[in-house]
């Protein structure tokens, strides 16, 4: 009778140990070692000859000097949407393997059904499904008013099944929704396991790139919004992207956590309607949508998202504390680095807040995880603290240091000037940022100082 074998693996790092322990000696998390069943020794067939070998995509094992290999860079096509092929760096690249992740309701599903039907009019698409039946997402389909002819559909969650089927009508495009789902016969674990998530990761991206199929894995996320499953399973793939957005929001959010073929940090905004999600090709429009009515702690600040400029709003609200130890609450934005600015306020600008519950949000959900935020952040609340509504046509951008300094901040150029395409008049910048040349229609204002900023409202 065949022995089971069993191993203890870390589900945070990938890590593998011979017997069970509290603390993972390589990621040093707790409680994130669990046991999990292997093969037995008398393990089945590969799935394909060289199921093991040449997982980049290559199957030559000869050695090859560096100025001898070929350069030519696959040609790149479209998904059919602008904002999709912003954040994956231009396109979809033929062999390339992207993870999609996102919070149920999100709209993974729906998006990737949307592109494999336009894709599948102009080349063969296979959509693997193993939450859904075929008759749930061809209603989907249906009421989006998708069209349907060429799309290839598949029910199945036997990953040896999937690639049997992939190898006979060879796509250009498979997407698995969702690798969750996914076992191979020869691993006795249930699906959603560190070992089946990993090695039927594995087992697809190794197809997609001996093929140079183009391959989408649809993955859940936990409780924190980090993608579930071992963390082995990001460095197997090429991108790794995350859609964000609440239920009771119009608005979605595409970006770009790993490319290999593009830029990181990269941002999409799409629109969910009854249609199903629409790309928003002027983002900084709808989070300028505000009240015609000038009101205080409200600015305007530029963020940089990938490789474009984003105009998002910041509101503050400044409210006396009824508590023993007054609040600090940031949505969007870094909750210690409010606490750093408070103090860079008090000591350097002269406003105490030490009493005050002090409220920061940025409207659209969007999240500014770059130091630029921070004068934007403190003119809000000095706005709100003072009841003193700024000007609609204000926008200020800069990083404030722990001695009061304004230091500059990255492609500050590009984000005057996309200010002023939107209608701004003036700028509070750092003076490293400050133009050369007078932008037209712009008031730019340079400062050095925490204390010139405030001077300059």
């Amino acid at each position: 009778m065949a022995k089971q074998k069993t191993a203890y693996v870390c589900i945070e790092c990938g890590a593998e140990y011979s017997k069970w322990q509290g603390q993972c000696a390589s990621c040093k998390e707790w409680n994130s070692v669990q046991e999990v069943r292997l093969g037995s020794s008398r393990s089945a067939a590969p799935l394909t000859t060289g199921a093991r070998s040449g997982f980049a995509g290559g199957l030559s094992r000869q050695v090859q000097d560096l100025s001898e290999i070929n350069l030519e860079a696959l040609p790149r096509f479209s998904t059919t949407f602008a904002e999709f092929d912003r954040v994956l760096g231009g396109g979809l690249v033929p062999g390339s393997a992207v993870l999609l992740g996102g919070h149920p309701g999100a709209g993974k599903s729906t998006l990737l059904l949307q592109t494999a039907c336009q894709l599948a009019q102009v080349m063969s698409v296979l959509y693997v499904t193993g939450e859904e039946s075929l008759q749930q997402v061809a209603l989907r389909a249906q009421r989006l008013g998708l069209p349907t002819q060429g799309l290839k559909m598949l029910a199945e969650t036997s990953v040896e099944a999937i690639l049997a089927t992939a190898e006979q009508m060879k796509p250009q495009v498979l997407i698995v929704d969702s690798i969750q789902t996914m076992h191979i016969e020869d691993l006795q674990s249930a699906p959603g396991g560190v070992a089946q998530v990993r090695e039927s990761a594995a087992f697809l991206t190794r197809y997609a790139k001996q093929t140079h199929t183009v391959l989408f894995l649809i993955g859940h996320v936990t409780k924190d919004g980090s993608l579930a499953g071992p963390k082995v399973l990001e460095h197997m793939i090429d991108a790794s992207l995350l859609l964000e957005g609440d239920g009771d929001s119009r608005f979605r959010m595409l970006r770009g956590q790993k490319n290999r073929f593009g830029a990181i940090n990269e941002l999409g905004v799409f629109a969910m309607l009854e249609t199903g999600l629409k790309e928003v090709k002027n983002p900084s429009a709808i989070f300028l949508n505000r009240d015609a009515e000038a009101a205080p702690g409200s600015v305007v600040m530029a963020t940089w998202e990938g490789t474009r400029p984003l105009l998002v709003e910041v509101q503050a609200l400044v409210d006396e504390s009824a508590l023993g130890q007054p609040r600090r609450v940031a949505v969007g934005l870094d909750a210690q680095r409010l606490a750093l600015l408070l103090a860079v306020l008090h000591r350097h600008g002269g406003v105490f807040t030490g009493d005050q519950d002090v409220f920061l949000n940025v409207v659209g959900g969007v999240k500014v995880l770059e130091t630029s935020a921070d004068l934007a952040a403190l003119v809000a609340i000095v706005s709100s603290l003072r009841n003193q509504p700024l000007p609609h046509e204000l926008m200020v951008i800069g990083e404030v240091g722990l001695s009061g300094e304004i230091r500059p901040v990255p492609s500050g150029q590009e984000r005057i000037r996309e200010a002023a395409k939107h209608g701004f008049q003036k700028a509070i910048v750092p003076k490293g940022n400050q133009p050369r040349e007078p932008i037209a229609g712009m008031e730019v204002i340079g400062v050095s100082s925490l204390s010139e900023a405030l001077e300059a409202l």
